[in-house]
């Protein structure tokens, strides 16, 4: 069988299309504009790239996942202009006639990290992305969990950071969240500059891998997960990830059961866990129909 794949962000459009997410064919990459133009153009180079037999989608949030809601495979009530109610699974499925699997594009990089990536061999794993926002996804059983809706681990509120009492953190519906407070444009209006730029010594430092490590300690303590695979544009920070670790070590002061066994990584497939990701997604919604 052949598969298209999309991993639809915020910022840009990947598309692919292949015969398993080891086995990948062509690729193309578009911005993200309005979805008339958005999916349009999408849906021309899925056509040039020729026929295939089931697609899958990781798309940007929040979303509804749910298959038994009205409104599945479309965009929930995001910030994004535009892009509200948009029905990006039916729009693919009508106009390409094939089936198609949806959910977040943190939901589908999980997956992908589960099976393929850092989590191969391991029962439970959350992956969480840090750049433009902070959303994350839970693989428990090699399933992704998905509730009334998707979780929405960047929508926390954390204790506040020692030193940053007084930012008021950009969520539009939170303020103070985490992703109001330690995603790249969270760090980009505080300090004015990316996590990156900024010095090694600067405060800025210790205080993002104080927020990110108690979404860890959090995430260990309710889920019992063995893994919290880190990526997106933030973690690319040259020793973010381990003050990560040292300071989530310092949270849970050798409390929670199963200690040794959980692990901060950062993510097996580097860049393309959710690609990876939604084309798992597509080969079960090839199996589902078969």
């Amino acid at each position: 069988m052949r598969f298209g794949a999309i991993e639809a962000g915020g910022t840009k459009f990947v598309l692919a299309v292949g015969s398993s997410p080891r086995s990948i064919d062509s690729l193309h990459v578009i911005p993200t504009r309005t979805p008339e133009v958005t999916l349009a153009e999408a849906l021309d180079w899925f056509r040039s790239a020729g026929p295939i037999d089931a697609m899958g989608i990781g798309s940007f949030g929040p979303a509804v996942v749910d298959p038994e809601a009205a409104g599945w495979g479309s965009i929930g009530n995001t910030p994004k202009p535009g892009w509200s109610g948009c029905d990006i699974a039916g729009f693919f499925s009508r106009e390409l006639d094939v089936p198609v699997g949806f959910d977040t594009d943190v939901n589908a990089a999980a997956l992908a990290e589960s099976r393929l990536g850092a989590g191969a061999g391991r029962g439970t794993l959350a992956y969480v992305t840090v750049g433009t926002g902070i959303g994350g996804g839970l693989v428990i059983g090699g399933e992704p969990v998905h509730g009334v809706a998707h979780p929405e681990m960047g929508h926390i509120f954390p204790r506040r950071a020692r030193g940053d009492e007084e930012f008021p953190g950009i969520c539009p519906s939170h303020g103070d969240c985490l992703e109001g407070l330690a995603s790249g444009p969270a760090i980009m209006r505080r300090w004015g500059r990316s996590l990156s730029d900024l010095p090694r010594e600067h405060a800025a430092h210790g205080i993002i891998a104080d927020y990110l490590a108690q979404l860890c300690h959090s995430i260990f303590a309710m889920t019992a997960a063995e893994l919290v695979v880190l990526g997106g544009g933030v973690l690319g920070t040259p020793g973010l990830l381990d003050r990560v670790r040292s300071r989530a070590e310092g949270l849970n002061a050798d409390y929670l059961p199963g200690t040794a066994a959980h692990s901060i990584v950062a993510p097996g497939l580097r860049q393309g866990s959710g690609l990876a990701g939604a084309m798992i997604l597509a080969e079960k919604a090839g199996r589902d129909l078969s």
